[in-house]
């Protein structure tokens, strides 16, 4: 750090100037990202039902429709004005642009699966020339064909519909979220630091951190497929990340011109200091972000190049850019007074409520444990979903439609069951078939013999289908009555899978196995992560702290704070609660995997990031000869404040997104908001006092083999 602060101090208009400089010329190349992100990314790309995926498309030529509509002609569906108002609805869909073919109830055969039960409405399928221009097309669909048009009302479905709806209330919810964060933000601040150009510099250290980091989110999408939510990642994570620095290092420097050291000796012993703890907590943020890398879903992968991103944009503005600008402002820092600034003491508030805490230590600890552990355990009867149309708002007209194909058709035409089988006789064909078709929430079963219903075949002589057959495969599609993407989905998969079969090889896909094989995709892999997280918050903080015990404690509480906020969310989300904070959303009875996920691994991370703020005065403290106790209650004094502001910024900047009409966003500001005021209260103002009271000297020891390591490459503190 000592060289970096000499260069920082020497040359602070080059550093100050040349990193604006860089982020602003980076901006040719962020502004670029926007049109790169990609929605999904919720799937195991290595799982069967991938597989299955890519033969669909590649030996088949077939997919999934990216739009499934419902014409509701208002009579029969066999009338004679129903069959001319279904060939205008043929002929807008063919003539959009981007439309590659069109299917329907009438050019299928008229099946009675593709018929609503009350005989009114008929499917059509639309797929595309290219399915990167999905969302645009699908727009185009809803706007100009979709409600009450060629004698029918359309409603219109589909996961290209759903995409192009996303991708427009995300951008609605960024503008509102920074319109809300900031201005709040900016008062914190001033509270905080009493003047207009103190309470500045965090949020500039914030907006060259959210700026560079498009740049990055670029080039991450120019070489692998990067999720079009890791732009709110970087906003909320690069706000509160880059205030939280430049809190910490902006009030270091303002405490050392309180002693009368000079500006450059104020400016070194912040970067020191300040900008010792603000690499750890970067470094430590950043590698428990890594644990995202280990699931294979790009949709997580994204975030966690989006939180490498932020966080090491975060501390190089605020160990470059910031200190060379508190080198030239001096004390220029506290002008534009607003009330007047108090050095800080020893004895207040938070010294207070430490001595308060640690003269009862067991109480506060068996409280707080039971509180939280309350918390958790509305987390216990948990059930896993994956996201659908139901992450929109419930009058959304995509919820609308989706839920019309729910309430008046049989089966889930649109997201069949794909069942690829290897070396297949015609005879093995028919009897697989005909035993699947009996089996509970199977609605049909199609193959290259013909339909099966109830263990009957209905003969087919369409060409369309026919195409069952490619190489040594054969393809069977199963429509069932199931959603998709739910626990009854998942052990629909299950038992497919499990039937017993005389065939070579059997490959289940479509919409249920690909629900399936990502929440295996994220148990199997969670392990992993966890150990990951674990074992390199552990080494890192045991350099930081030099102590055995220290590092293990914060892992902990970590964890208990994490359970709580689990159990918060299923309560909120899954169980639909607090409609009148967050505004309406769909409860399905499951919570996105995917998100919890998230959720978890950004709370962890942050989480830590307090426990260094306040170790780092607390350790800082004790090397200076005061005991557990003391230096426990002048370190709470001294981070208090801070870590309460910071914890404050960043529950903002979180919480602005809990006003998302996006279901999955919703929890993400929730979910962090209330995770990281969680620890900043219960975890750091209760259970640290508490448990380095009873823990006494022994929070200090390590083996000496451990000391030798942190002196020998040069991190004592």
């Amino acid at each position: 750090m000592r060289p970096l602060s000499n260069f920082v101090i020497r040359h602070s208009k080059l550093s100050l100037f040349g990193f604006i400089g860089l982020v602003l010329l980076s901006l040719i190349g962020g502004f670029q990202a926007f049109g790169n992100l990609k929605g999904g990314g919720y799937y195991d790309p290595n799982a069967d039902s991938a597989k299955v995926t890519q033969m669909l498309i590649k030996d088949f030529n077939q997919n999934d429709p990216e739009v499934v509509l419902v014409a509701d002609m208002g009579r029969s569906v066999d009338e004679d004005q129903s069959v001319q108002n279904a060939d205008l609805i043929t002929t807008a869909l063919e003539q959009t642009a981007g439309v590659k073919t069109v299917t329907s109830y009438y050019s299928l055969g008229r099946p009675a699966t593709l018929k609503s039960k009350d005989g009114m409405a008929v499917y059509f399928f639309a797929k595309f020339t290219d399915t990167a221009k999905q969302a645009e097309v699908s727009k185009n669909i809803q706007d100009k064909i979709g409600g009450n048009n060629y004698g029918a009302t359309i409603y219109v479905a589909g996961w290209g519909p759903i995409t192009s709806e996303i991708n427009h209330v995300i951008e609605g919810d960024l503008t509102r979220a920074e319109s809300v964060a900031l201005p709040l933000t900016l008062l914190l601040m001033i509270f905080v630091f009493g003047s207009v150009v103190a309470a500045g510099l965090p949020l500039m250290i914030a907006g060259l951190t959210i700026l560079g980091s498009f740049f990055f989110i670029w080039l991450a999408s120019l070489f692998t497929e990067t999720s079009t939510f890791s732009v709110n990642l970087v906003t909320g994570l690069g706000l509160g990340l880059g205030i939280d620095y430049a809190l910490l290092m902006v009030n270091r420097f303002r405490e050392e011109r309180s002693k009368k050291n000079s500006v450059a000796d104020a400016v070194q012993t912040t970067v020191l200091t300040a900008g010792r703890t603000v690499f750890f907590s970067g470094l430590t943020v950043a590698l428990v972000m890594v644990g995202l890398n280990f699931f294979p879903q790009y949709f997580l992968k994204s975030f966690a190049y989006a939180g490498l991103v932020s966080v090491g944009l975060a501390v190089a503005a605020a160990l470059i850019a910031l200190p060379a600008f508190l080198n030239i402002l001096g004390d220029n820092v506290n002008r534009w007074p607003l009330f007047k600034h108090r050095a800080p003491k020893d004895v207040g508030f938070w010294s207070k409520l430490a001595k308060f805490v640690m003269r009862r230590p067991i109480p506060v600890i068996l409280v707080s444990v039971l509180a939280l552990g309350s918390l958790a355990a509305l987390g216990m009867n948990v059930k896993l979903g994956q996201v659908d149309d139901r992450i929109l708002p419930t009058d959304n007209r995509v919820v609308i439609s989706t839920n019309q194909i729910r309430e008046r058709f049989d089966g889930r035409e649109g997201s069949p069951v794909e069942i690829m089988v290897q070396n297949a006789t015609n005879t093995k064909i028919e009897e697989y078939a005909t035993k699947l078709s009996k089996e509970n929430h199977i609605v049909r079963v199609q193959t290259t013999l013909g339909i099966f219903q109830k263990g009957y075949l209905v003969p087919q002589t369409d060409s369309y289908f026919k195409n069952y057959v490619k190489n040594d495969w054969t393809r069977v599609v199963v429509i069932a009555d199931v959603e998709p993407r739910s626990p009854e989905g998942e052990a629909l998969t299950k038992s497919l899978r499990a039937e017993s079969n005389n065939f070579e090889q059997l490959l289940v896909g479509g919409s249920a196995a690909l629900y399936t094989d990502a929440l295996l995709g994220i148990t199997n892999n969670l392990p992993w992560a966890a150990l990951w997280i674990i074992l390199t918050t552990i080494i890192l903080l045991f350099l930081f702290t030099g102590s055995l015990l220290l590092p293990i404690k914060a892992v902990v509480l970590n964890f208990m704070s994490l359970f709580a906020t689990m159990g918060f969310l299923v309560w909120v989300f899954m169980n639909g609660n607090l409609h009148w904070l967050i505004g309406d959303f769909a409860s399905t009875g499951t919570i996105d995997s995917s998100s919890l996920v998230l959720v978890a691994v950004i709370s962890f991370g942050l989480s830590m990031d307090y426990e260094l703020f306040l170790l780092s005065r607390i350790k800082e403290q004790h090397d200076l000869g005061l005991d557990t106790t003391e230096s426990v209650a002048v370190g709470l004094q001294r981070s208090g404040r801070i870590i309460t502001t910071a914890a404050l910024v960043l529950a903002v900047s979180f919480f602005a997104f809990a006003s998302s009409g996006v279901s999955i966003m919703k929890m993400l500001g929730l979910g962090i908001a209330f995770a990281v005021i969680l620890d900043a209260t219960v975890i750091r103002a209760l259970l640290v006092p508490a448990l380095m009271r009873m823990f006494g000297n022994a929070n200090w020891y390590a083996p000496k083999w451990m000391k030798w390591v942190q002196k020998k490459i040069g991190l004592e503190h």
